[in-house]
């Protein structure tokens, strides 16, 4: 066998493996519309990029049509144990980057990564429900403020660096006891400033949609980690329906 035919069959059962693995991520792990804003359009190709990439190319560096066969298993098993440590680290750092929350705090979404929450803080989550990291996507939950003494003492912490309450499942609630101060907080879409072409013809296939359908869109801020996304409203179904790569925080200067 050749090594060109060789790296082809390994490229092959790598492609397939790799297009079993981001289907499921993104129909478990990193469901819509939540994709983006979950890290997943940089963490997934960057895990398909390493599994696909180490084993074929090694496979065409050292498969030669003269070497013995026991070296060329001897080769292939050492690139197929390479391959599998690599995809299985790739496969642990996005497991622990997997949203497992979606919080209403006040006036935006925050999205809350497995490795966010420790176990002492879902051991005193205020439902059963909140008190695991989820492995069939986000659930959409709201998040009270504290009242009292406790009221300082997390607000005091946050400040000092720690943790909100969007990372305290004991202050969680279910997410309709929040959707109406949420939409109070909300802005009309109208309001969102677009930075390129891209993002000016997703906004305006929401407003067409909107608009055929006769029902009204609103925004939010979305928050993964030090970076904003801005989530689309939907009144009628209560929940987000689309997210976008536009910061929520940049308004239209007003003429």
């Amino acid at each position: 066998m050749s090594r060109w035919k060789a790296s082809a069959i390994h490229l092959s059962i790598s492609l397939v493996v790799a297009a079993i693995v981001v289907t499921l991520l993104y129909t478990l792990w990193f469901p819509p519309p939540y994709f983006i804003a979950a890290g997943a359009g940089t963490l997934i190709p960057l895990l398909m990029g390493v599994d696909i990439a180490i084993g074929p190319l090694l496979t065409l560096l050292v498969m030669r049509p003269g070497k013995p066969k026991r070296l060329r298993r001897l080769d292939l098993s050492i690139i197929v144990a390479l391959q599998v440590v690599a995809f299985s680290y790739g496969f642990h750092v996005i497991c622990l980057a997997r949203p497992v929350f979606i919080v209403g705090e006040v006036d935006r979404l925050v999205v809350v990564a497995a490795d966010q929450l420790s176990d002492a803080d879902l051991a005193k989550a205020s439902r059963p429900e909140y008190s695991s990291r989820s492995w069939g996507g986000p659930r959409l939950v709201g998040a009270l403020p504290p009242k009292g003494d406790r009221a300082f003492d997390v607000a005091a912490h946050a400040m000092a660096g720690g943790k909100d309450i969007d990372q305290l499942p004991e202050f969680y609630v279910p997410y309709e006891q929040v959707f109406n101060v949420l939409m109070k907080h909300s802005r009309p879409l109208g309001q969102l400033k677009p930075q390129d072409a891209r993002q000016r013809a997703q906004l305006a296939q929401l407003e067409n949609a909107a608009a055929s359908s006769k029902r009204a869109l609103y925004f939010l801020p979305l928050e993964r980690r030090d970076v904003d996304y801005t989530a689309i409203i939907s009144p009628d179904q209560k929940q987000p329906i689309s997210v976008l790569a536009i910061d929520p925080w940049v308004t239209p200067v007003r003429k």
